[in-house]
C-alpha cells in the first residue's frame, strides 16, 4: 500500500508532540528510528483508560510516519509482572498463584490460551488491529528469561548503592504524593478505571526494592521452589555475581550466579528506566499514578541518566478516561469496559477520534448509554462541516487521524444515517433484516437504501448497543392492535389532529417529511402557517400531540423519535393504530 507522507497542516497536540519528539530524536540519536513506547500489563482486561497509554504514542508515531520518518511504536507486555490478586468472577482458588509471573498463572477457566497473560493480551491485540494501531510487541517474560537484559541487571546490581541513594532522596520525604487532582470529580466508573490503571501496571505498588533494615538490592528472583516473588536477596558478590536469596513463603534458599540466572526481574522503579535506555525510547506517556513527586517516572529520569547512561523520554501525563453508562459490560474486573466492548457499539474511527481530539491531560468519557447517540450526531455534523469546508483546522486534523493512519484507511459505513435512527429501527424491528430494509428505504425515497451492506457496520453497532445497553424498560414494542378504549375516549380536537396526520402521510412518507408533518399538525390545528416559529404555547401543543401518538402506538408517553417510529409502523398499520 502506498505510504502517505504529507504533514498535517494545523497545529494540534499531536503535531506539537511530533515536532518535539523529532527534534529530540535528531539531537540524541541522529539517523536512527524514532522510538515511541507504551506499556501494558495483561493482569486483567485492558480497559479504555489503559488504551490511552497506547493511543497517545500511536497518534504521535503515526504523525511522524506521515512525515516520512522511520518510527517504531513499541508496546511492552509486562507479562513478567507478579500476579497480584484474584479478580472478580474468577474462582478464589487462583489465590494460590499470587506472586507468580503472569505467564506462569493458568488462564481463567474455559480459556483457549496457555496462561493468564496470553488470555488477556488476546482481546486487546484484536482491538488494536481493528483500531489500525501499528506496533511491535515485546514480551517482558521473553526478554528476562532469555537473558536479553543480563548486562543491564548486572549493571544495576553493581550500582545498587547509587540507585538506593537516588531513591532515598524521595523516601526521606515520606510516601510519594498523591496524584494530581483532575479538573472534575471522578465518578464511580472513573474511580474504578483509576484503580484499574494502578493495578494494571508494574507500578501498582511503586516498588523500589527497599526492605526495612536490610541491604538494598534492585533485583527480585522468582523462587526456585514455589515460583513466587516472595523472596529476599540476602547476599550478592559483585566479582562472582553469586546471589543468595531466601523465600519468605516456604523458606527455600539457594545461591545462583546472576551472570547466568534468568528467573527474576528488576524492581519496577529500576526496570522502567532500564528499558528506556535499552530501547532508546524518545516518547512515552504515563498516567497520573506514575507522575507524582517521587513516583516512577520522576525517579526514573534520574536513574536512567546516572545509572544506565540514557535519557528520559518526553513523557506527557495523561488523564483518566471515564465511562458514561455501563450496562452489561463484559469485563470481569470492576465492571470496567474494554476497547472490545466499545468497538462492539461504535465504529473504530469514532473511538480513535475520542482519543485524538482531546489533549492527553484532558479527561473525557466514553459513552455506553444514550449519550453515544449525541456523540455520533457530533461526529456526523463534523463530517458535514468538513465536506462543506467550514470545519476548524484542528477539528479537520483530529478527524483525519481518526479515519486513517499513514498506511491505511479504516473501514467506514458507506451511507451515513444517524446512529440514533438506526438504534430506533433496530429496537423496533428487533433486528429483523427485511423490516429494517423497508424502513431504511423510506428514510430518503429519492436515494433509498437498497442493501443493508450500505449502512454497515454502523447498523450492526447500533443493533449491539440496543441489545446490550438499552434497559428492558426502555425497549419499544409497537402495538399490533389499536387501543380501542383510548380511541373511544378522544375528544373532537384530538380526533381532528389524527385525521390531519393520516391524510398527509402518503405525501410526506420520508424521515424529513414526517418530521415536518408531526410538528406541523399542531400548527395547522391552531390556524398557524407551517413556517411559524414555535412559541411556548405551541411547544406545549406539540408535546401533547406527541404524547397522544406515543400512547396509541406503543402505550407509553415517550419513546424513540416519532418520525422513525411512524416509518417503522408503515402507513397501513399506522392508520389502523390511530383509528383512521
Amino acid at each position: 500500500m502506498e505510504i502517505v507522507t504529507e504533514v498535517a497542516g494545523p497545529v494540534d497536540w499531536v503535531t506539537r508532540y511530533a515536532d518535539e519528539v523529532i527534534a529530540e530524536a535528531e539531537r540524541r540519536s541522529p539517523g536512527k528510528p524514532v522510538v515511541c513506547a507504551s506499556g501494558l500489563s495483561p493482569s486483567g482486561p485492558v480497559h479504555l483508560g489503559n488504551l490511552r497509554e497506547v493511543m497517545t504514542p500511536h497518534l504521535v508515531a503515526d504523525e511522524i510516519r506521515r512525515r516520512g520518518y522511520e518510527v517504531e511504536h513499541l508496546i511492552s507486555w509486562d507479562d513478567y509482572d507478579r500476579f497480584r490478586k484474584v479478580p472478580a468472577g474468577i474462582d478464589a482458588s487462583w489465590a494460590e498463584h499470587i506472586g507468580k509471573p503472569l505467564t506462569a498463572v493458568p488462564a481463567p477457566p474455559g480459556s483457549r490460551f496457555p496462561n493468564w497473560a496470553e488470555h488477556f493480551k488476546a482481546a486487546i491485540i484484536d482491538a488494536l488491529a481493528e483500531l489500525g494501531v501499528d506496533y511491535r510487541g515485546i514480551s517482558q517474560t521473553e526478554m528476562y528469561t532469555s537473558g536479553a537484559y543480563r548486562d543491564q541487571i548486572l549493571l544495576a546490581m553493581r550500582e545498587r548503592g547509587r540507585i538506593d541513594e537516588i531513591l532515598d532522596r524521595y523516601r526521606t520525604k515520606g510516601r510519594p504524593a498523591a496524584a494530581p487532582k483532575q479538573s472534575q470529580k471522578l465518578d464511580e466508573a472513573e474511580a474504578a478505571a483509576a484503580a484499574e490503571a494502578a493495578e494494571g501496571s508494574g507500578a501498582a505498588d511503586e516498588d523500589d526494592g527497599a526492605a526495612a533494615g536490610a541491604d538494598y538490592y534492585p533485583y527480585k528472583p522468582y523462587c526456585g521452589q514455589c515460583g513466587k516473588d516472595l523472596t529476599t536477596v540476602t547476599a550478592y558478590d559483585d566479582e562472582t555475581t553469586a546471589l543468595t536469596y531466601v523465600c519468605t513463603l516456604d523458606g527455600f534458599t539457594e545461591t545462583v550466579l546472576l551472570n547466568e540466572f534468568d528467573r527474576g526481574k528488576l524492581v519496577w522503579k529500576v526496570d522502567w528506566p532500564m528499558r528506556w535506555a535499552f530501547e532508546g525510547v524518545h516518547f512515552e506517556p504515563s498516567g497520573v499514578d506514575h507522575s507524582s513527586p517521587g513516583s516512577s517516572f520522576v525517579v526514573g529520569g534520574q536513574i536512567v541518566a546516572e545509572v544506565f547512561h540514557g535519557a528520559q523520554p518526553i513523557g506527557p501525563m495523561y488523564a483518566f478516561v471515564g465511562i458514561s453508562g455501563m450496562a452489561k459490560m463484559s469485563s470481569s474486573r470492576g465492571n470496567v469496559p474494554t476497547p472490545s466492548d466499545a468497538l462492539a457499539i461504535m465504529e473504530a474511527p469514532l473511538l480513535r477520534w475520542m482519543y485524538a481530539r482531546r489533549r492527553p491531560n484532558q479527561s473525557f468519557k466514553v459513552a455506553f448509554d444514550a449519550e453515544i447517540q449525541r456523540l455520533y450526531d457530533e461526529w456526523d455534523a463534523l463530517e458535514t462541516k468538513i465536506a462543506a469546508g467550514t470545519a476548524a483546522p484542528a477539528d479537520v486534523a483530529a478527524h483525519d487521524r481518526a479515519i486513517r493512519t499513514a498506511t491505511t484507511v479504516l473501514p467506514s459505513t458507506p451511507v451515513r444515517i444517524a446512529y440514533r435512527t438506526l438504534a430506533s429501527i433496530a429496537d423496533i424491528t428487533t433486528g429483523h433484516d427485511e423490516q429494517t430494509l423497508r424502513i431504511l428505504s423510506d428514510i430518503d425515497p429519492a436515494n433509498p437504501v437498497t442493501d443493508l451492506a450500505e449502512v454497515r457496520p454502523r447498523l450492526d453497532k447500533a443493533q449491539t448497543w440496543v441489545n446490550t445497553q438499552l434497559p428492558p424498560e426502555s425497549r419499544t414494542q409497537l402495538r399490533t392492535e389499536p387501543d380501542k378504549e383510548l380511541l373511544a375516549s378522544l375528544d373532537d380536537t384530538q380526533r381532528e389532529s389524527l385525521r390531519l396526520l393520516a391524510e398527509s402521510l402518503d405525501a410526506n412518507w420520508s424521515l424529513e417529511g414526517l418530521t415536518t408533518l408531526v410538528y406541523g399538525v399542531p400548527k395547522k390545528m391552531a390556524g398557524l402557517p407551517p413556517d411559524t416559529r414555535p412559541t411556548q404555547e405551541l411547544k406545549v401543543a406539540q408535546r401533547t400531540f406527541f404524547v397522544l401518538l406515543y400512547r396509541l402506538l406503543i402505550s407509553k408517553e415517550t419513546g424513540p423519535r416519532l418520525p422513525t417510529l411512524l416509518l417503522s409502523a408503515g402507513p397501513t398499520r399506522l392508520k389502523t393504530l390511530i383509528g383512521q
